[in-house]
């Protein structure tokens, strides 16, 4: 009979889950509605309303790599709380600011709280969730900001259709206060690295902003992210161009629900068999499901090519932050999901950017297939790193005592 497993679905659990929902729901409905309000709020441009966006995840780049030493010199739970109050005092002002400028300065610093805020979050789900059910766990914490991509859009573009911006701006306040009384529930196990504080004066070192050691791993989700903002930052465009804007709101439903019906059962799997059994042929589908994008010029292909990306991308996150948290000590888990966010974050923007300018002289058919190329490409780059990583570990004792 086999040892009852350690729950996963406890309070601590469920409330940092909550926490980083609200935040996650707040974060889609901005950014679905803001570049709107700007255009025809505020009389701005299409760039200003692309800038608005933009302005929020760079200053969520620029604070991460200093998340890991604020975490580790504050303790886990003090920044979670301070941070969560951060962002919600900072969603306030769109109530206030009507000026493209205050509204500039205020997203950078709305992008400074989300940025130590999401760093923290993970971590200390990392921390809650047990050893045994790593995947699992994390696929379940990454599923809640995954259906906050469903939920953000459909809340912010239903209530100024239906009734005005101010109003929008109230529920995200609401929907945040929500976040700032789960980060009071969250208590975080006993690890030996809160409030670790520095006795003695030493040079600043890379280590203090990055986890070495994740940095592979942090490379291939950057290419990850890049690939995926071809589908994040363009797929309503694409369908407009192909005559399926009918559609396009439905790509994310269905998105949402293969990932949420396959990723129970591959979190157990990357538990059981670990990660290369999963991550490679989830790789694979992924690149599959952009080929078919890339031909999918009736309604039936269009859904059909989000089911499939939505399986091999929805659980590609969690598990390599899984490997990521899995490869530190407990006390530089918080270096490591800074670390890891970090290079996703980038690999995000730079993806936006870049391809905003490539499809002009490729066309988005062209697009999803060259994206397709990069993820096999990162398919093949994971399996020479596994398998470097696996041939380290069965090395005979003597020889690695010997180096």
């Amino acid at each position: 009979m086999e040892p009852a497993k350690e729950p996963i679905w406890t309070k601590d659990f469920l409330s940092i889950s909550f926490v980083n929902m609200s935040v996650f729901i707040t974060f889609y409905s901005l950014m679905t509605t803001l570049p709107i309000f700007v255009i025809y709020q505020l009389d701005g441009t299409e760039a200003q309303g692309g800038l608005v966006v933009t302005i929020m995840l760079l200053s969520a780049i620029l604070i991460r790599p200093f998340s890991g030493n604020i975490i580790q010199r504050f303790g886990k739970r003090k920044i979670l709380i301070v941070s969560t109050i951060a962002f919600a005092v900072t969603s306030l002002g769109y109530m206030m600011f009507d000026q493209f400028m205050s509204l500039m300065v205020l997203r950078f610093i709305h992008g400074l709280s989300f940025g130590l805020m999401t760093t923290v979050s993970s971590a200390i789900a990392a921390d809650i969730v047990p050893n045994e059910r790593k995947g699992e766990g994390l696929g379940y914490f990454t599923m809640f900001m995954n259906v906050a991509v469903v939920i953000g859009p459909f809340v912010g573009l239903t209530l100024i259709q239906m009734a005005s911006f101010q109003l929008l701006f109230i529920v995200l306040n609401i929907v945040v206060l929500i976040s700032v009384i789960c980060a009071f529930l969250v208590k975080i196990p006993n690890t030996g690295d809160q409030n670790v504080k520095a006795d003695e004066k030493r040079k600043v070192s890379i280590h203090d902003f990055f986890e070495v050691k994740v940095l592979p791993i942090a490379l291939i989700s950057a290419l990850i992210a890049f690939s995926y903002s071809g589908v994040i930052s363009f797929i309503s465009v694409y369908a407009k161009e192909m005559g399926l804007e009918k559609v396009s709101g439905y790509f994310f439903l269905v998105f949402s629900i293969t990932m949420l019906a396959t990723r129970p059962y591959l979190g157990r799997l990357f538990d059981r068999r670990g990660p290369k059994i999963v991550i490679l042929p989830c790789l694979l589908i992924f690149a599959g499901g952009y080929l078919l994008l890339s031909i999918s010029h009736s309604p039936i292909l269009f859904l059909v090519s989000a089911g499939i990306i939505g399986v091999g991308y929805g659980s590609l996150l969690p598990f390599l932050l899984s490997m990521s948290v899995q490869s530190v000590e407990r006390n530089r888990n918080g270096h490591a999901t800074a670390t890891f966010f970090t290079l996703f974050d980038i690999g995000i923007a730079a993806g936006s950017f870049t391809l905003g300018i490539v499809v002009h002289y490729t066309g988005f058919s062209n697009l999803y297939i060259y994206l397709a190329g990069i993820i096999i490409m990162t398919t093949v780059i994971f399996f020479l790193y596994h398998n470097h990583i696996e041939s380290i570990k069965n090395e005979p004792l003597s020889t690695t005592r010997s180096l």
